[in-house]
């Protein structure tokens, strides 16, 4: 058969197999991060977090028709989605790779059965390697952005190669115009896709010019400037010049609002239809070519129509209602998330210039009266230049951040003397400039560029986020003096470790393969190399220094690099081309190809496809959209459900947009809540949820106005909530205090404050259940603890004033995510704390009280698992950490201790059951914190599982201090809290099993921490 067809055959049946393992590996539904968020606002065209992701909206939405009314298969569609355009990736980087290995291998159209053997083998190992890989595999199953975001980066950089086959020919520029319009379209799904941009230019150069040192320069320069100019010029720079026709034509001429837009439409596209005729009818071929490419841009960047247009319909889901011009720019370059440094800026304890601390930001303008208005400005601060500098890596003033800092580099610093806020002199350490390089290389190069690429070719040795900790999330090839001297000793690794199924070891066979494909390609075609080299920066090291990522990060960010990762694997493919010609000078050409291909297939893909397989299989699992419907449900009627963050939000609003689970609560995300457009949406109504009312109007909410509040204890009795958020409405003069730089500012005038209670009320809404009637309080009393409330605090309050007992008021956590300090009134009903007018006090085993019919109920009978107790199900960090934060096992605990106070032992035994078979010790280990569940147990006289358990517990904590004890005194610092926290649980074992006379298992615990003591002080004598 013909190279040609078989070029298309193994390109397609690469295809079908990672269709196969993608389909067949992906979430059945949501999951957790912005998965919900993304299925949910595609599935009903909503908008979601900036910059927004329009086009994949829309072709998710397509996806989701094929649901066809079964409104719980639509998150399938979506992640097959995902895994279709990351089958296409595979195929687009199959044909990528025959294309650079033919130009290798043939000269002359000499194809042979060797070379064509050998072409095929090097792109089905390369694509299949990639197919295997951690990271791409892991988006490939879930309704993300960065499958379909891969799939064009696959595309573009294949496009440019089919340009370069018919460079010369008379219609090859219709080739670019298409590469142009994908461009313009993978905006609309993640800015990752224009990285290939540099890879593109420098395939166009080396196809178009004679190649010189100083061209390479000059293309070098010209991408870089082609990629600025649609990031920072295009994208934001039409929205920015429509915002200016738009606030000429209303504010001047007086128009209807969006009149400036219409007309700059206009213009633009009347201006570009005028330029590509004339340059066609003058033969100005270029420059119609330029005209061709920013028009077709254009044309995909209008995705971002639906942006606005869905905002203008208010949906439920309407984050930073961008339904103007002006909050579209906001929008687009994500300034909710503030600013970062990048080329120069401050170090993270920089004071503010004394002379000029503040400078005038961006004007901020909102609708009022027929005009655009300027409402507040943003921050903009001046830092005392002594402490500024350039490429500044350090820069957070976050107190975590500072500390990690501090402890990456080894931090000395450079002392230097200022005048600080009083005015006194103070000597304040700057970082050197060494120490910022250092925590670029360890940091944000090491830690979160290389380790992520290593786990993709060379192991992983857990799923375990990791901060630099020697147990946590590092690169394991398997190999084992490697490992040995990056993280100690890898003889007696503890169960915990091994049995984590994200251990996942690859003996670096995928890194070497690249490596000899890397500079096999070098060898034989530099300027291929080069456009290669180009992609993998660009799309890794390049976007490392852009995001110049703060320490402490919420998540691991390996898919950001998925693009260089791609890149290498040409490289792997490569790598067999390189070994088959080496080969070929031992054997016959036929026979070398066949060997390079049969063993480094076994050895790459096939070991990657078998230690990654079993954490990357997500079928049957269920875990976040069940967990949100546990939430919702925790819920009584109408309910205000208040979250902290993604994972307790997002798939909640899937829950409620997609399925249409529980719409009649209102969920309010708390970080949202110090924005004004989001306290706005929670005052319309929502599905079968009422509008929030509050005291404040929008005026006394809008950006700029009390976002924080200040506590000045004027008042030191107990006063009434609602007189207090009175009082902070207010816009007299008299309810302000002056600050430092001369502004005025409401103020809380009191920390002691009620909230009445109608105890027939609040028993006939079932607030409280009529057996709790005499623990009604009359009031509801507490003290505000902190020194300020920011707007969203602020806002909590306003509800809980105006509310009055009316609609039941729930919490996702008790004593997290908000500084009201209301937790002694929290009652656990589930996996949420409803606000009770009940005081039970808060402590760290005691978080809320609660009402076991209730809970029991809910436990036992309402709620869904995930399919957690499924073992062929595989937890992973997201779903154990959240599994953690909902303190799901100690929650159980409580209830038991419960049910045992009020006599209900064999409700209590029940309840001891349902936890340990949903979540097991050998599917997550008991610890510490867990050891409540112990003596329930024995309460209950389940005296056999307890001890049962014990042991095992036991058995855990000494593996897991064998290993820790035989690490270098290197290594101690690093694992001291978890040697800590083993030997605690030892210890507090010994003492249950003491207290409720287990005689024998205590007497073997009591010899087994003596000679823990023993083991530890021989450590530290030698």
């Amino acid at each position: 058969m013909e190279y040609k067809k078989l070029n298309i055959l193994f390109g397609w049946l690469t295809f079908i197999i990672a269709s196969l393992v993608y389909i067949s590996t992906i979430e059945p539904t949501a999951s957790f991060w912005d998965c919900g968020e993304f299925i949910a606002t595609s599935y009903k065209l909503e908008v979601g977090h900036p910059p927004g992701a329009p086009f994949f909206m829309l072709i998710a939405r397509f996806f989701s028709l094929f649901a066809f009314g079964d409104v719980t298969k639509v998150a399938m569609m979506v992640n097959i989605l995902s895994a279709l355009a990351s089958s296409f990736t595979i195929l687009f980087l199959f044909w990528t790779i025959t294309h650079l290995a033919k130009k290798i291998v043939i000269k002359d159209n000499d194809f042979t059965t060797g070379k064509t053997i050998a072409i095929i083998g090097s792109a089905f190992v390369g694509a299949l390697a990639y197919t295997f890989s951690d990271t791409f595999w892991f988006s490939a199953v879930e309704g993300e952005v960065y499958a379909t975001s891969s799939l064009f980066t696959a595309f573009l950089f294949w496009a440019i190669l089919k340009w370069e086959n018919i460079a010369h020919e008379k219609y090859a520029n219709r080739w670019l115009i298409l590469i142009a319009y994908l461009m313009g379209l993978s905006i609309g799904v993640h800015l990752l896709g224009l990285l290939a941009i540099p890879a593109i230019v420098f395939v166009y150069y080396f196809k178009m010019y004679k190649t010189t040192k100083r061209g390479i320069i000059y293309a070098a320069i010209v991408s870089v400037i082609i990629l600025g100019t649609i990031m920072y010029g295009i994208i934001p720079g039409i929205v920015k010049i429509a915002s200016v026709f738009e606030l000429i034509f209303i504010n001047g001429f007086g128009l209807p609002y969006n009149t400036g837009v219409i007309i700059f439409i206009l213009l633009l596209f009347g201006g570009i239809v005028w330029g590509i005729y004339y340059t066609w009818e003058k033969q100005k071929v270029l420059l119609n070519t330029i005209l061709l490419v920013f028009t077709v841009i254009l044309i995909g960047y209008s995705s971002y129509a639906i942006i606005i247009i869905r905002s203008n319909a208010n949906p439920p889901i309407d984050q930073n209602n961008p339904d103007n011009v002006f909050d579209l720019l906001s929008y687009l370059n994500r300034e909710q998330y503030g600013e970062r440094p990048l080329m120069t800026g401050q170090y993270f304890n920089a004071p503010l210039d004394r002379e000029n601390p503040n400078k005038q930001g961006k004007k901020n303008y909102i609708k009022k009266d027929g005009k655009y208005i300027v409402s507040t400005y943003s921050n903009k601060y001046n830092y005392d230049k002594r402490f500024t500098t350039i490429f500044p890596r350090m820069y957070s003033a976050q107190a975590n951040h500072v500390s990690a800092y501090k402890a990456w580099t080894n931090f000395k610093g450079r002392s230097v003397r200022i005048i600080n806020n009083e005015g006194e002199s103070e000597v304040r350490k700057k970082p050197s400039f060494g120490e910022n390089l250092k925590f670029f290389f360890k940091y944000q190069l090491v830690h979160m560029y290389f380790r992520y690429f290593m786990w993709n070719y060379a192991g992983r040795q857990n799923d375990i986020q990791g901060h630099g900790e020697i147990t946590k999330g590092n690169w394991l090839c398997g190999i084992k003096f490697i490992d040995e001297a990056r993280i100690g000793p890898q003889d007696n690794l503890p169960k915990s470790m091994t049995s984590n199924k994200a251990m996942n070891k690859l003996y670096m066979l995928p890194f070497i393969l690249g490596l000899i494909g890397l500079f096999f390609h070098y060898s034989q075609r530099k300027l291929d190399f080069s456009v290669v080299f180009m992609l993998f920066f660009f799309t890794g090291i390049a976007i490392v220094i852009y995001l110049n990522q703060t320490p402490e990060q919420p998540r691991e960010r390996d898919y950001a690099y998925a693009g260089s990762f791609y890149a290498f694997a040409i490289w792997i493919g490569l790598g067999v081309l390189g070994i088959y010609n080496f080969l070929q000078k031992k054997a016959p050409a036929t026979i070398s190809a066949i060997v390079a291909t049969i063993i480094t297939l076994g050895l790459v893909p096939g070991i990657m496809a078998k230690e990654n397989l079993d954490d990357h299989n997500r079928s049957n699992r269920y875990t976040a959209r069940d967990y949100a419907y546990n939430y919702l449900n925790s819920c009584a009627p109408n309910a205000i459900l208040f979250t902290n963050g993604d994972n307790d939000t997002f798939p909640l609003w899937y829950a409620q947009e997609v399925e249409g689970i529980r719409t009649d609560v209102r969920v309010i995300c708390l970080p949202y809540l110090s924005t004004d457009w989001y306290i706005d949406q929670m005052t319309w109504k929502a599905y079968e949820s009422e509008p929030i009312n509050f005291t404040m109007k929008h005026e006394q909410y809008i950006q700029g106005e009390r976002d924080v509040v200040p506590i000045y204890e004027r008042i030191k009795e107990t006063i009434d909530l609602q007189k207090v958020i009175d009082f902070v409405a207010d816009d007299n003069p008299k309810t302000k205090i002056p600050l430092q730089r001369g502004n005025e500012v409401n103020y809380i005038p009191a920390r002691k404050v009620r909230i009445p209670v109608d105890s027939a009320k609040v028993v006939a809404n079932k607030t409280v259940q009529p057996e709790d009637t005499d623990k009604i309080v009359s009031s509801v009393e507490w003290r505000l603890s902190a020194n300020y409330l920011g707007k969203n605090d602020m806002m909590i309050l306003d509800l809980i004033a105006t509310n009055n007992w009316e609609r039941p008021v729930y919490f996702v956590s008790a004593g997290h995510g908000n500084s009201t300090n209301l937790k002694d009134y929290f009652q656990l009903e589930g996996f949420a704390y409803r606000l009770v007018p009940i005081k039970t006090k808060y402590n760290i085993q005691n978080m809320g009280r609660i009402n076991t019919n209730i809970l029991y109920n809910n436990y036992m009978n309402k709620f869904k698992w995930g399919n957690i107790s499924n073992n062929d199900v595989y937890l992973d960090e997201n779903n154990l950490r959240t599994t953690r934060i909902i303190k799901l096992r100690g929650n159980f605990a409580r209830l038991a201790e419960q049910l045992i106070i009020e006599g209900k032992i064999d409700s209590a035994k029940n309840v001891m059951n349902k936890c340990m078979s949903l979540l097991s010790h050998e599917k997550e280990p008991f610890n510490y914190f867990d050891t409540p569940f112990i003596e329930s147990l024995y309460k209950a006289n389940e005296t056999e599982k307890a001890n049962q358990l014990v042991e095992k517990m036991v058995e855990t904590a000494d593996d897991d201090l064998n290993y820790y004890l035989s690490l270098p005194k290197k290594y101690s610092s690093q694992i001291d809290n978890e040697k800590r926290m083993a030997i605690a649980l030892i210890q507090r074992l010994t003492e249950i099993t003491g207290r409720y006379k287990q005689t024998e298992l205590n007497k073997k615990l009591e010899e087994k921490i003596n000679s823990i003591f023993s083991r530890i002080n021989l450590s530290t004598m030698q």
